[in-house]
Protein backbone atom coordinates (compact mmCIF):
# COMPACT_ATOMS: atom_id res chain seq x y z
CA UNK A 1 0.00 0.00 0.00
CA UNK A 2 1.35 3.61 -0.61
CA UNK A 3 2.04 6.16 1.51
CA UNK A 4 0.10 9.03 1.06
CA UNK A 5 0.65 12.23 2.92
CA UNK A 6 -2.74 13.45 4.87
CA UNK A 7 -1.71 16.98 5.68
CA UNK A 8 1.10 19.07 4.36
CA UNK A 9 2.23 21.90 6.47
CA UNK A 10 2.84 25.69 5.07
CA UNK A 11 6.83 25.27 4.63
CA UNK A 12 6.00 22.24 2.91
CA UNK A 13 3.67 23.56 0.43
CA UNK A 14 6.22 26.54 -0.71
CA UNK A 15 9.09 24.43 -0.84
CA UNK A 16 6.79 22.51 -3.46
CA UNK A 17 5.77 25.18 -5.51
CA UNK A 18 9.21 26.49 -5.33
CA UNK A 19 10.49 23.31 -6.49
CA UNK A 20 8.17 23.36 -9.63
CA UNK A 21 9.09 27.27 -10.18
CA UNK A 22 12.74 26.35 -10.34
CA UNK A 23 12.28 23.09 -12.73
CA UNK A 24 13.23 20.59 -10.19
CA UNK A 25 9.95 19.06 -10.90
CA UNK A 26 7.05 18.44 -12.40
CA UNK A 27 3.68 18.91 -11.83
CA UNK A 28 2.36 15.55 -12.41
CA UNK A 29 5.74 14.22 -10.31
CA UNK A 30 5.01 17.10 -7.36
CA UNK A 31 1.27 15.86 -6.94
CA UNK A 32 1.93 12.20 -6.66
CA UNK A 33 4.72 12.61 -4.51
CA UNK A 34 3.00 15.28 -2.32
CA UNK A 35 -0.26 12.73 -2.49
CA UNK A 36 -2.15 15.11 -3.59
CA UNK A 37 -4.28 16.23 -6.75
CA UNK A 38 -2.65 18.01 -9.66
CA UNK A 39 -5.19 20.84 -9.56
CA UNK A 40 -4.36 22.17 -6.10
CA UNK A 41 -0.54 21.93 -6.71
CA UNK A 42 -1.60 24.15 -10.01
CA UNK A 43 -3.64 26.38 -7.23
CA UNK A 44 -0.70 26.70 -5.04
CA UNK A 45 1.30 27.86 -7.78
CA UNK A 46 -0.92 30.08 -8.98
CA UNK A 47 -1.39 31.47 -5.33
CA UNK A 48 2.07 31.89 -4.79
CA UNK A 49 2.73 33.67 -8.14
CA UNK A 50 -0.19 36.34 -7.21
CA UNK A 51 0.80 36.97 -3.19
CA UNK A 52 4.13 35.20 -2.84
CA UNK A 53 4.85 32.73 -0.11
CA UNK A 54 2.57 34.40 2.50
CA UNK A 55 -0.39 33.25 0.24
CA UNK A 56 -0.01 29.73 1.45
CA UNK A 57 -0.83 30.72 4.78
CA UNK A 58 -4.23 29.65 6.41
CA UNK A 59 -6.72 32.63 5.93
CA UNK A 60 -9.54 33.21 8.63
CA UNK A 61 -12.35 34.36 6.16
CA UNK A 62 -12.79 35.26 2.80
CA UNK A 63 -11.68 37.73 0.43
CA UNK A 64 -13.18 40.51 -0.65
CA UNK A 65 -14.03 41.28 -4.41
CA UNK A 66 -16.23 44.41 -5.08
CA UNK A 67 -19.26 43.69 -7.73
CA UNK A 68 -17.41 45.60 -10.46
CA UNK A 69 -14.40 43.72 -10.12
CA UNK A 70 -16.47 40.07 -9.92
CA UNK A 71 -18.60 41.38 -13.09
CA UNK A 72 -15.39 42.57 -14.75
CA UNK A 73 -13.63 38.96 -14.28
CA UNK A 74 -16.59 37.28 -15.44
CA UNK A 75 -17.23 39.53 -18.90
CA UNK A 76 -13.31 38.62 -19.14
CA UNK A 77 -13.52 35.12 -19.88
CA UNK A 78 -17.24 35.42 -21.55
CA UNK A 79 -15.83 37.93 -24.39
CA UNK A 80 -13.66 34.70 -25.18
CA UNK A 81 -10.11 36.71 -25.34
CA UNK A 82 -9.08 34.79 -21.70
CA UNK A 83 -9.68 31.02 -20.73
CA UNK A 84 -10.42 30.26 -16.53
CA UNK A 85 -6.74 29.76 -15.92
CA UNK A 86 -5.81 32.67 -17.46
CA UNK A 87 -8.80 35.14 -15.52
CA UNK A 88 -7.69 33.49 -12.54
CA UNK A 89 -4.54 34.55 -12.27
CA UNK A 90 -5.40 38.17 -13.78
CA UNK A 91 -7.81 39.03 -11.14
CA UNK A 92 -5.98 37.05 -8.07
CA UNK A 93 -8.50 34.57 -7.25
CA UNK A 94 -7.21 31.51 -5.52
CA UNK A 95 -8.93 28.87 -7.79
CA UNK A 96 -11.17 28.55 -10.67
CA UNK A 97 -13.55 27.02 -9.41
CA UNK A 98 -14.40 30.08 -7.70
CA UNK A 99 -14.33 32.18 -10.87
CA UNK A 100 -16.83 29.41 -12.22
CA UNK A 101 -19.13 30.38 -9.82
CA UNK A 102 -19.11 33.83 -10.64
CA UNK A 103 -19.63 32.71 -14.43
CA UNK A 104 -22.81 30.81 -13.17
CA UNK A 105 -24.17 33.50 -10.98
CA UNK A 106 -23.68 36.54 -13.68
CA UNK A 107 -25.45 34.44 -16.73
CA UNK A 108 -28.03 33.34 -14.54
CA UNK A 109 -29.11 36.20 -12.42
CA UNK A 110 -27.24 38.50 -12.78
CA UNK A 111 -25.33 41.42 -10.48
CA UNK A 112 -23.50 40.51 -7.36
CA UNK A 113 -23.74 41.79 -3.55
CA UNK A 114 -20.48 42.84 -2.23
CA UNK A 115 -21.18 42.57 1.55
CA UNK A 116 -18.68 40.05 3.17
CA UNK A 117 -16.86 38.82 0.11
CA UNK A 118 -19.40 36.97 -0.93
CA UNK A 119 -21.28 36.20 -4.29
CA UNK A 120 -25.36 36.30 -3.69
CA UNK A 121 -26.94 38.09 -5.99
CA UNK A 122 -28.48 41.57 -5.57
CA UNK A 123 -32.31 42.07 -6.08
CA UNK A 124 -33.16 42.57 -9.35
CA UNK A 125 -34.17 45.87 -10.93
CA UNK A 126 -37.08 46.12 -12.68
CA UNK A 127 -36.94 48.14 -16.20
CA UNK A 128 -40.11 49.64 -18.12
CA UNK A 129 -40.73 49.36 -21.46
CA UNK A 130 -39.29 52.46 -22.70
CA UNK A 131 -35.89 51.39 -20.79
CA UNK A 132 -35.80 47.92 -22.14
CA UNK A 133 -36.42 49.86 -25.51
CA UNK A 134 -33.51 51.68 -25.17
CA UNK A 135 -30.98 48.67 -23.94
CA UNK A 136 -31.83 46.52 -26.86
CA UNK A 137 -31.61 49.82 -29.33
CA UNK A 138 -27.95 50.62 -27.89
CA UNK A 139 -27.03 47.00 -27.86
CA UNK A 140 -27.74 46.65 -31.82
CA UNK A 141 -26.25 49.68 -32.26
CA UNK A 142 -23.32 48.33 -30.87
CA UNK A 143 -22.60 45.42 -32.90
CA UNK A 144 -24.41 43.43 -30.07
CA UNK A 145 -22.03 43.87 -27.38
CA UNK A 146 -24.07 42.16 -24.64
CA UNK A 147 -21.44 42.36 -22.38
CA UNK A 148 -20.81 45.89 -22.25
CA UNK A 149 -24.42 46.67 -22.76
CA UNK A 150 -25.43 44.51 -19.40
CA UNK A 151 -22.59 46.62 -17.30
CA UNK A 152 -23.78 50.03 -18.74
CA UNK A 153 -27.28 49.21 -17.99
CA UNK A 154 -26.66 47.58 -14.76
CA UNK A 155 -28.51 44.29 -16.13
CA UNK A 156 -28.24 41.09 -16.36
CA UNK A 157 -26.05 39.50 -19.60
CA UNK A 158 -29.14 37.07 -20.10
CA UNK A 159 -31.93 39.83 -19.75
CA UNK A 160 -29.89 41.87 -22.56
CA UNK A 161 -29.52 38.57 -24.66
CA UNK A 162 -33.54 37.91 -24.26
CA UNK A 163 -34.63 41.14 -25.24
CA UNK A 164 -32.87 41.68 -27.90
CA UNK A 165 -34.38 38.50 -29.09
CA UNK A 166 -37.42 38.98 -28.59
CA UNK A 167 -37.39 42.64 -29.95
CA UNK A 168 -35.78 40.92 -33.26
CA UNK A 169 -39.00 38.26 -33.14
CA UNK A 170 -42.02 40.66 -31.89
CA UNK A 171 -40.80 44.01 -31.83
CA UNK A 172 -41.54 46.70 -28.93
CA UNK A 173 -44.63 44.19 -28.08
CA UNK A 174 -42.56 41.19 -27.12
CA UNK A 175 -40.86 43.63 -24.63
CA UNK A 176 -43.57 44.49 -22.93
CA UNK A 177 -44.09 43.08 -19.15
CA UNK A 178 -47.26 41.18 -19.43
CA UNK A 179 -46.84 39.53 -15.83
CA UNK A 180 -49.48 40.20 -13.16
CA UNK A 181 -52.99 41.68 -14.06
CA UNK A 182 -53.59 43.23 -17.41
CA UNK A 183 -54.71 47.13 -17.14
CA UNK A 184 -58.00 48.13 -17.99
CA UNK A 185 -57.02 49.82 -20.89
CA UNK A 186 -55.07 47.34 -22.59
CA UNK A 187 -56.58 45.05 -25.41
CA UNK A 188 -57.19 41.31 -25.21
CA UNK A 189 -54.53 39.24 -27.48
CA UNK A 190 -56.25 37.76 -30.14
CA UNK A 191 -55.31 33.78 -30.49
CA UNK A 192 -52.92 34.01 -32.98
CA UNK A 193 -50.70 36.60 -30.85
CA UNK A 194 -50.52 34.54 -27.47
CA UNK A 195 -49.59 31.54 -30.05
CA UNK A 196 -46.75 33.53 -31.47
CA UNK A 197 -46.01 34.90 -28.20
CA UNK A 198 -45.33 31.13 -26.24
CA UNK A 199 -44.14 29.63 -29.34
CA UNK A 200 -41.48 32.54 -29.13
CA UNK A 201 -41.04 32.21 -25.24
CA UNK A 202 -40.45 28.73 -25.46
CA UNK A 203 -37.67 29.21 -28.17
CA UNK A 204 -35.95 31.61 -25.74
CA UNK A 205 -35.93 29.38 -22.99
CA UNK A 206 -34.23 26.70 -25.32
CA UNK A 207 -31.91 28.85 -26.23
CA UNK A 208 -31.15 29.87 -22.65
CA UNK A 209 -30.74 26.27 -21.67
CA UNK A 210 -28.63 25.92 -24.95
CA UNK A 211 -26.40 28.82 -23.73
CA UNK A 212 -25.81 27.05 -20.40
CA UNK A 213 -25.06 23.91 -21.99
CA UNK A 214 -22.54 25.73 -24.26
CA UNK A 215 -20.98 27.43 -21.52
CA UNK A 216 -20.65 23.99 -19.72
CA UNK A 217 -18.42 22.84 -22.69
CA UNK A 218 -16.62 25.84 -22.83
CA UNK A 219 -15.27 25.04 -19.25
CA UNK A 220 -14.68 21.20 -19.66
CA UNK A 221 -12.69 22.14 -23.14
CA UNK A 222 -10.68 24.46 -21.32
CA UNK A 223 -9.95 21.80 -18.57
CA UNK A 224 -9.00 19.36 -20.94
CA UNK A 225 -6.56 21.83 -22.56
CA UNK A 226 -4.81 22.24 -19.36
CA UNK A 227 -4.63 18.68 -18.58
CA UNK A 228 -3.21 17.82 -22.03
CA UNK A 229 -0.79 20.52 -21.57
CA UNK A 230 1.21 18.13 -18.43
Amino acid sequence: MSKRKMKLSVEERIQIVENYLNGQSSINKTAQEAGVNWSTIKRWIAIYENEGPTGLLPTKKNRHYSKERKIEAVLDYLDGFEGLEAVTKKYGLRNKVQLQDWIKIYTTHGTFKSESGGSKVSQTKKFSLEERIAIVLYCIANNYDYSGTAVKYQVTYQNVYNWVKRYEKLGEAGLEDRRGHRKANQESRTPEEEAKIRIAQLEEKVKYQQMEIDLLKKVKELERRDWQKK
